[in-house]
């Protein structure tokens, strides 16, 4: 088998793509795969990292409104697309398969011009413009969630690393806390922005710490690369400070979702399939700027009580009046809700895209 897996820029696209090319690489170990990104994305450094080949096209972001980029977009794009189809006609793939981002559209349309068959899988709720052109031209489309609106569209979850997939909280916590220098007797909050953070988490949390630490809680804040700095000087001078943990971001985030009785993180889609897969309780903060899928990301989780959802502008309010403290200290509200978490939780994510790309492929 000979495919192509195309996409990048954010961790929300190539993560989905490392995980797809690891369920596949298990099943076909004389596979011969390519993944087409940009020096400028995620995927330079972690594509590598991976043991898979990068092959790099020139970046062409479908313009979104009129201006100076807008009318450089055209040359771009004959760029990008002339590069993505030498790829496809000297490898010959027997599939192309997108994730999403401005890698994926040039890449779609030369799998359209060389007759090569597409497969799309979309992560978020809101369908992105790569997607939304790549699926009207598709063999086979996948979701990661129900709500997602894409043509012929068939829910396979969100493709993750078996160890976030299947991840046993109960099983796996000691040795994590051991990892993490954490004690695993007491109620442990998970506060995780995403790789770069995200100041109104940081900012409202801390401002919580106080209260957290004087009930006996610990806590492992994730304050994204460039912003632990800020978050340590803030906690330092407080009574035990030792048990409030930062780190800038955690490679194995497996660890701190076992560790952890209840996190507060953005509504990433990745985030919230990896909350659930962990029957993990959630305090989701959906990003305030975009096209507002975060809030559609969390919208199945929350309505079936394994997450609640704050948004961004009141989270300092709601934290404030003692809702955060309130939710971690109650072992029997969070059994409830991880209960909850798990029965929407789809852990066979990268299986079912899989089976998705192989019954596309020409036997």
């Amino acid at each position: 088998m000979r495919l192509v897996l195309a996409g990048g820029g954010t961790f929300g696209h190539v993560g989905p793509l490392l995980a797809t090319a690891g369920e596949l690489r298990r099943r076909h170990p004389d596979l011969d795969l390519r993944v087409i990104g940009t020096v400028e994305g995620l995927e330079a450094r972690l594509v590598p990292q991976a043991g898979l080949e990068l092959v790099v096209i020139p970046r062409a972001p479908l313009p979104r409104r009129p201006g100076a980029y807008a009318l450089r977009f055209p040359r771009l794009w004959r760029r990008a697309v002339v590069s993505a189809r030498r790829l496809l006609e000297d490898f010959a793939p027997d599939a192309v398969v997108g994730f999403g981002g401005y890698v994926a559209t040039p890449v779609y349309r030369a799998a359209a011009q060389v007759g090569v068959p597409i497969v799309v899988h979309e992560a978020n709720a809101r369908p992105g413009l790569a997607n939304r052109w790549g699926a009207r031209r598709a063999a086979a489309v996948g979701v990661a969630f129900a709500a997602a609106d894409l043509p012929g569209a068939r829910l396979v979850g969100m493709p993750l690393r078996p160890a976030l997939a299947r991840l046993d909280r109960a099983s796996a916590r000691p040795a994590a806390c051991a990892s993490l220098g954490l004690d695993p007797d007491r109620p442990t909050l998970l506060v995780a922005g995403g790789s770069l953070g995200a100041l109104n988490l940081n900012r409202a949390v801390v401002a919580a710490a106080p209260a957290l630490l004087v009930g006996g809680a610990q806590v492992l804040h994730l304050a994204g690369r460039g912003k632990a700095g800020p978050v340590r000087a803030a906690v330092a001078g407080l009574d035990q400070s030792e048990r409030y943990h930062v780190l800038e971001y955690l490679e194995r985030m497996e660890l701190a979702l076992a560790a952890a009785d209840l996190a507060v993180e953005r509504a990433g889609a990745g985030s919230v399939h990896e909350l659930a897969c962990a029957a993990l309780p959630s305090v989701l903060v959906p990003l305030a700027i975009g096209n507002g899928e975060q809030r559609l990301n969390a919208a199945e989780l929350v309505a079936a009580g394994g997450a609640v959802l704050v948004e961004d502008s009141a989270l300092a309010s709601w934290v404030g009046q003692g809702n955060l403290a309130d939710l971690l200290f109650d072992p029997a509200r969070r059994a409830t809700m991880a209960a909850a978490a798990a029965s929407v939780a789809i852990p066979d994510g990268a299986e079912r895209l899989a089976d998705l790309i192989e019954a596309v492929v020409p036997k």
